[in-house]
């Protein structure tokens, strides 16, 4: 076994940026290995856009594009998947820690009998042997795990990874892949896709967060989020104490249960920091607390706290940067 299988993961036909990660760090692995990188594909009308993937460092795609992949599934993507994987017979599996993937990933393992390493943050090779580097404890530590068995499978945490584009004009081989899925035998079916609002990029994709907590006091005071996040081009996220007073939706909730993110920029405004919440931005690569209380624990993870008034800092803020970038 040698080389690299990335599960490239797609909307509508649209490539997600996780995908481009994943398929980036298979690249980096498969460097090392000196083996090919290999990326998956599932879903339906997809084969045309996967020659793409070759920027991003794809030798080539296996693609499984066939009807009963239009809607995702977990049983009919985890066979197809498993048997690309049999074909492959990589070394290593990646997939993103997506809502897809966490779910997807763990499928495919018990199918093939190996272990599986989740949202990691960080990768590296030990000779052959992959060593993952994962928060545990909610985010308070992070464990290095080792995979015995093979072939070797992880998650990556999505925004942590680098997309990288090894070639812009490289395309890469297109190969069909017949899953030989029968549509009867998918148990669970979806019914019906209600999307979210139009335009709006998904929390776990976002360069830039501008979460809001309990602090705010009220729904109507999102308006001080939602207007700060507009100046700076990004999205407005919650804590899980605002959705569960009905504040905000559960789609907008940053969090062990609700997303984890990885924003260039992350700007929490009136939120405390449980545990919970932390485990969701951890990995933010810059932090930005604004509470009026001093000992409230984001500020242990923030690169820059202010401790002031929400309703009189991030109006404040927001005026600046509107005069500062000009809008």
């Amino acid at each position: 076994m040698a080389g690299v299988l990335a599960f490239a993961e797609q909307r509508d036909g649209v490539f997600r940026n996780a995908a481009f990660e994943v398929v980036s760090e298979g690249r980096k692995l498969a460097n090392e290995l000196g083996g090919e990188m290999v990326a998956a594909v599932i879903g339906s009308g997809v084969e045309s856009p996967s020659a793409s993937l070759g920027r991003y460092g794809a030798d080539r795609v296996l693609v499984a594009d066939e009807p009963v992949f239009q809607s995702y599934s977990t049983e009919g993507y985890a066979a197809a998947l498993t048997g690309m994987i049999r074909v492959a017979s990589p070394s290593i599996v990646l997939l993103s820690a997506s809502a897809m993937g966490k779910v997807l990933g763990p499928a495919v393992a018990a199918r093939l009998g190996t272990g599986l390493a989740t949202d990691c943050t960080g990768l590296a090779l030990d000779g052959e042997r992959v060593r993952a580097e994962r928060p545990v404890y909610a985010g308070k530590a992070l464990a290095t795990v080792i995979i015995r068995t093979d072939p070797q499978m992880a998650t990556l945490r999505p925004n942590v990874f680098p997309a990288t584009v090894v070639d812009e004009g490289r395309v890469a081989p297109v190969e069909r892949f017949t899953a030989n899925v029968d549509p009867a035998s998918i148990r669970a079916r979806v019914r019906e896709v209600v999307a979210s609002s139009v335009g709006k990029l998904d929390l776990t994709e976002a360069p830039i967060i501008v979460s809001g907590g309990r602090g705010l006091g009220g729904p109507e005071h999102f308006t001080l989020v939602e207007e700060l996040a507009a100046v700076l081009g990004g999205v407005v996220g919650a804590s899980r104490a605002v959705v569960d007073l009905g504040w905000r939706p559960q789609s907008d909730q940053v969090g062990q249960t609700g997303k984890t993110v990885s924003p260039s920029l992350y700007i929490a405004c009136g939120i405390s920091g449980a545990i919970q919440h932390l485990a969701g931005m951890s990995s933010s690569k810059c932090v930005v607390a604004i509470n009026k209380d001093p000992d409230a624990p984001i500020f242990q993870k923030a690169d820059y706290g202010i401790v002031g008034d929400v309703f009189e800092v991030v109006p404040a803020l927001t005026a600046e940067l509107k005069r500062a970038l000009g809008r």
